[in-house]
This record gives structure tokens, C-alpha cells and sequence, in this order.
């Protein structure tokens, strides 16, 4: 029996209809990076003070000296919260009370006319609402990527891709009138639902439609660098676009790019075989076929090359399977660890580059930068060195290299940027390594549902994060000694994985590797990984 890639193999690796669906699908995923995180900016907290109406009469000198001073991070800092009562102030008591900020707030303008903080006070007692909104986006984020997945699989890749494009550009605009903090975070919550939901299944749809050769690039190349790339526009939009509504249109806007992509990307052949319509699969590939310019067979799939491909669906096996196995229970709980710090800690940095020293839209355009070397690094990691290596290492860096912001001198914050930007660096090929390390874990018969587990962590650890950057409010250094003690905590677990560098990969559940702990790992097989190998891996990794 003929596997779908041998089927196909007539249209070459890469002709002008991969080059197209690999194009078509990157500038997809442009946006997603663009609008991903724009909270960065939208709901920054700019430096302020409680309001001194100007009713009170209180000259310049007296309104300075009514705000009290306050030692934040070692250092001596005029209150953010609280003020002196003016009563008391103006009768020159000895006995001055501290109050809250009843008028409001002051903000400072330097670098923001508008931010969602600013608008709706969500500072001191409210302070809590910022990371909040960014947690519940990131919730949305995980229903979305569930949902869409089990539409994708039922409708198809093209139309739900396309039906989150659109929600996405929908809610993102009409988010723009938002007339309160609750109504702002509930339509927050569907931008997250669809946002990141397109960009999994743009991965999937191209996985499925390119060539072998082809697909190892796109899984790298092709998705995570477009989503890097459209990140380092969005400081770009924010630096000239100071209001925060304003900017939101921005973001809605770059949904007009989705517009002409309907012509240049195509339903899954292989997604359409595996429901029974075969005549619209091989429609797509004589299409395919003639743009590159080859001969497609007159028959392309034949009736058991269907209906064998019909059935390997109908087959599904569920976490009860996982659960049967104490060995791949154990492995899958360490992946989903893994999988929930790298998340965690990719997001809490990216959300953090505001808080740095300097210009903050610096601060995110080199955080977004440091991401493309990582993507090669990455790739080159896997292509020749061991799993265990290439997870280990780049957890050791990006969680090393944090723990050691805290000892930078506070007279020398560019080196704290740096060393910050040199763990975004680890954390971001960390990010990239493991999906292909859990991938080659597990056996066919369950690699997607294991995936799926793992992705659902992620999400755990996307919500989380937030609050890690809020917790600096307490301690500065804190969410670095959290981030950095649980990357090197997670480091040093991927030892306990079975090594899967130059191995075929399992295909069923007795062939799968047990932890070097737990029994007797499986004799190494002679046979080094093909290219095809590495591709379904790729293919698989969500």
C-alpha cells in the first residue's frame, strides 16, 4: 500500500504550487505575530501619580511635596497610590494622614497619549485587571485551538482558516469601541479564541499539503519566522500610533492581507481523500501538477488507496490508551512540563519588555528579533545533535542566563536587557526544539492526541503568565527567579527522556521508548532517520 507522499511524489518538492501554498501561507500568519500580543502595548502601565485637582488651589511647590515618598525596588520613589490629605497639608498640621487617590490619576504622556490603563484606572486596588485581560485573551487561546481543531477535522483546513481570519479581524475591530475594562476583556477573550486558532491550522493545512522536502522548512521557516516577523512591525505601529484605540484599528486593518489569500491557498488533498472525496483531491492535484508543469497519472488514487485512507481515520484512540501505559503516562507528563514552562516563560518575557529599561519599543522590536537566529539554531540543533542536547541546552541557556539578570548592578540596566534578550534567545529555541522532541516520543497511533495534550498545557502556561511579570510588583527579580529556576528545573527532566536522534519512529505503543529510569530502554534500531522521517515528525508537531 502506497503512502499518501509516494502518491504525490509526481509533483516534485518544489514547484511553483509549493512555492505558492508556502508564500501564501506565511503572509497568513504575519498578522498573528503583528496582533498576537499587542496588549504589550495597548495595556501598558505608564508612570503615574495621584491627581491634584486644580480646584484645591495648591501652589507647584505645595502640589509636589503632597505626594509622599516611597522606597520601591531599593530605591526611594514617589508614590503611585497614595498622597498626602490636602486638608492637612494646607493647615500645615504636624500630624499629615496619607489618602488614596480620590480625585484619580495623573499619567504621564511621555510615551503613551492612551492605554487601557489609562482610560479606565486599572492601577493600585485595580492594578490586578492588566495581567488579568492578557490571561483571559490566552484563555480564549485555548478554547480556540481546540474547537478549531475539531472543526478543521470535520469541515475541513481552508474554510475554518478562513473563518477565524475574519472573526479574528471582526473582533479586534470592534474592539475599538469598547466602553468599559469588562467589555474590552470579553471581546478580548474571542480574539484570543480565533487569533492563534488560524495560525495552528495554517501549520496543519501546510503540513499536510507540501512535499516531504519541503515541509521541514515550513515547520520553522515558514510559521514560527513568519509570526517572528510580523512581531517586529508591531513596535513600528505602536511607536507612531500612541492611542491605544487607534492602534487597535491598526491590528484590524492587517486583516485586509487575508482577502486575496482565499485564491492562493487550497483544501487538503490529504484532508479531502480521508473523507471519501476523491475527485475534488485529485482535482487539486492536476492543478497542482500543471502549475508546476508535470504530468499528472491518469489515476492518481486508487479505490483501496481510499478506502485504506477512510478507515485510518475511523480508528481513533483516546488518553485511556496513555492512561493503560504507567511508561508513557510518565513521558507525557514530562513533556507537558516542558511544554508549560517554555510557554510560560516565552510569554512572560515578550509581555515584559515593556517594564525594561529604555525604550520600550526597542525593548520589543530586539526581543522579536533575537527570535530569528533562534529559529535557525534550532533547526541546525536538531538536524545533527541529540534530542536530550538540544532540549537540555537551550532550556540551560535561556534559564541560566536569567538567573544572572539579578546580579547585574542596578547603574548598568543595558546589560540586563542583553542578558534578558540572550534567555529570550534560549527560551525561543527551547520553543521551537520541542515540538519535534515530543513529537518523535510517541507512536503514531497516538502522536496527535499526545500533542494535543501537551498544546492544551501550553495554554495553562500562556494564562499564567501574566501574572509571573505581575509578581515583579512585589519583588522585581522575582518573576526572573521563577522563570529561570523552572527552565533549569525543566533542563535538566529532559535527561530522564528516552534519546529518539537517529531512530525510526514508533508506530505503535509497544514500540515506544520507556524512560531511562523506568525499565529497560528499547534497543537502539541501526536505521538513521530519513528525510521523511524528519518530515513527519514536522507534519505531526501539532
Amino acid at each position: 500500500m502506497r503512502e499518501y507522499d509516494e502518491i504525490t511524489s509526481f509533483l516534485g518538492s518544489w514547484g511553483a504550487f509549493q512555492r505558492t501554498v508556502f508564500l501564501a501561507l506565511a503572509i497568513s500568519i504575519l498578522p498573528n505575530g503583528f496582533v498576537g500580543i499587542y496588549i504589550v502595548f495597548v495595556g501598558d502601565t505608564p508612570p503615574h501619580e495621584c491627581l491634584i485637582p486644580e480646584e484645591h488651589n495648591i501652589s507647584e511647590m505645595w502640589r509636589n511635596v503632597t505626594i509622599p515618598m516611597v522606597m520601591q525596588d531599593g530605591q526611594l520613589k514617589r508614590s503611585s497610590c497614595s498622597r498626602y490629605n490636602l486638608a492637612t497639608v494646607k493647615n500645615f498640621s504636624n500630624e499629615i494622614a496619607l489618602e488614596n487617590c480620590l480625585d484619580g490619576w495623573k499619567y504621564s504622556k511621555e510615551i503613551y497619549q492612551s492605554t487601557i490603563v489609562t482610560e479606565w484606572d486599572l492601577v493600585c486596588e485595580n492594578e490586578y485587571k492588566e495581567p488579568l485581560t492578557s490571561s483571559i485573551y490566552f484563555f480564549g487561546v485555548l478554547l480556540g485551538t481546540f474547537i478549531s481543531g475539531q472543526m478543521s477535522d470535520r469541515y475541513g483546513r481552508k474554510p475554518v482558516l478562513f473563518i477565524m481570519m475574519v472573526m479574528q479581524t471582526i473582533t479586534i475591530f470592534i474592539q475599538m469601541f469598547s466602553p468599559s475594562w469588562e467589555a474590552f476583556t470579553a471581546i478580548f477573550f474571542f480574539v484570543g479564541f480565533s487569533g492563534f486558532s488560524n495560525y495552528v491550522v495554517a501549520y496543519v493545512l501546510g503540513s499536510e499539503i507540501l512535499s516531504p522536502a519541503t515541509r521541514v522548512i515550513f515547520g520553522s521557516l515558514g510559521v514560527f519566522m513568519g509570526s517572528g516577523l510580523g512581531q517586529m512591525f508591531l513596535p513600528l505601529a505602536a511607536y507612531y500610533i500612541r492611542d491605544w484605540r487607534w492602534l487597535v484599528l491598526t491590528m484590524a486593518l492587517s486583516g485586509l492581507i487575508y482577502i486575496p489569500l482565499w485564491w492562493f491557498i487550497p483544501e487538503s488533498p490529504r484532508w479531502l481523500l480521508s473523507q471519501g472525496r476523491v475527485k475534488e483531491a485529485e482535482a487539486i492535484l492536476r492543478d497542482a501538477a500543471k502549475k508546476n508543469k508535470v504530468t499528472a497519472p491518469e489515476v492518481i488514487f486508487t479505490p483501496t488507496e481510499t478506502e485504506e485512507a477512510v478507515k485510518k481515520q475511523e480508528k481513533k484512540y483516546s488518553i485511556l490508551d496513555v492512561l493503560r501505559s504507567c511508561n508513557a503516562l510518565l513521558i507525557i507528563l514530562i513533556c507537558s512540563l516542558l511544554w508549560m514552562v517554555i510557554t510560560m516563560s516565552y510569554y512572560a518575557l515578550l509581555l515584559n519588555t515593556t517594564n525594561l529599561h529604555g525604550d520600550p519599543y526597542l525593548n520589543f522590536f530586539f526581543s522579536a528579533v533575537v527570535e530569528v537566529p533562534a529559529y535557525f539554531i534550532a533547526l541546525l540543533l536538531l538536524r545533527y545533535c541529540l534530542r536530550n542536547f538540544c532540549q537540555s541546552s537551550t532550556l540551560f541557556l535561556g534559564g541560566a542566563i536569567i538567573l544572572f539578570i539579578q546580579l547585574v548592578p542596578q547603574h548598568i540596566p543595558e546589560l540586563a536587557i542583553f542578558l534578558e534578550m540572550v534567555g529570550k534567545f534560549g527560551i525561543t529555541a527551547a520553543f521551537c526544539v520541542v515540538y519535534a522532541v515530543t513529537s518523535e516520543l510517541f507512536p503514531t497511533v497516538i502522536r496527535n492526541m499526545a500533542m494535543g495534550t501537551c498544546s492544551m498545557a501550553a495554554r495553562i502556561g500562556t494564562i499564567i503568565s501574566p501574572f509571573i511579570i505581575y509578581l515583579g510588583n512585589l519583588y522585581k527579580y522575582l518573576p526572573y527567579l521563577l522563570i529561570g529556576g523552572l527552565a533549569v528545573f525543566s533542563g535538566l527532566l529532559c535527561f530522564l527522556l528516552p534519546e529518539t536522534f537517529g531512530r525510526d519512529l514508533p508506530e505503535t505503543m509497544s514500540e515506544m521508548q520507556n524512560l531511562k529510569w523506568f525499565g529497560h530502554s528499547k534497543k537502539k534500531n541501526k536505521a538513521t532517520l530519513t528525510t521523511n522521517n524528519n518530515v513527519v515528525l514536522r507534519e505531526e508537531k501539532l
